[in-house]
């Protein structure tokens, strides 16, 4: 792979053909958001918050136990300059202004700009972008300082770095991800793997001789 930089970002944002090109909208200042290896990416209207509750620990699987599963997120809009406080141990999703498109041969990178780092704001703790992802970043907005820190949407919060693979991705994230297209912050869809639990636990049966409990009967090892 081979990291993307100025010269070849604007060249990408440039491009008329549509599988090579790179897009990110609105770019409301190329010359301030374009730099020598990055791009710097703005911060978004909308914010998710997990209310606080009375559990012990959260399961995003458990189905049938409402006390383990995550409450309905609470989204708050606040408008362009205004401020949006997060404080100390809080933890928020924020996403990007800019809606972006990769080309299915790019690989993106998404990080805190050192700037709003220093005031101990952790930005896009998911940092991975895949080949062919469509859509507004969502960001994991963590305060890990000691004081309040005050958010403005529109401001620019995080950086993102491109590499450029040897070939296009066979299965680009457009083709088959579980979050496309996003226009905002998404909460997580963990739920949705549960195939992949279900086969986990049929696995562990397998290997420790266990059988399924059928209900109003005894456990039957065999």
């Amino acid at each position: 792979m081979t990291a993307l930089t100025d010269t070849e970002i604007r060249s990408m944002l440039a491009e008329t053909d549509p599988a090579k090109q790179l897009i990110i909208t609105p770019l409301l200042d190329p010359n301030k958001q374009v730099g020598p290896g990055s791009i710097d990416l703005r911060l978004g209207t909308e914010f998710l918050e997990t209310p606080r509750q009375n559990s012990s620990s959260i399961d995003p699987f458990a189905e049938h136990d409402p006390r383990a599963r995550p409450a309905a997120d609470l989204r708050t809009y606040v408008p362009l300059g205004d401020q949006y406080v997060l404080h100390p141990g809080q933890f928020a999703l924020g996403s990007t202004l800019e809606f972006v498109v990769l080309p299915d041969d790019v690989i993106g990178q998404v990080l805190s700009r050192s700037s709003w780092g220093r005031l101990g704001l952790l930005v896009a703790t998911a940092v991975a972008v895949q080949p062919g992802f469509r859509g507004s970043l969502t960001l994991e907005l963590v305060n890990a300082g000691t004081v309040p820190i005050v958010l403005r949407p529109g401001l620019r919060i995080a950086q993102l770095q491109l590499w450029r693979a040897g070939r296009p991705s066979a299965t680009p994230y457009s083709a088959h991800g579980k979050y496309r297209a996003p226009l905002g912050p998404e909460s997580n869809r963990l739920a949705w793997e549960h195939e992949e639990r279900e086969r986990l636990i049929a696995i562990s049966d397998k290997m420790h001789a266990r059988s399924s409990k059928v209900p109003g009967q005894e456990d039957i090892v065999t």
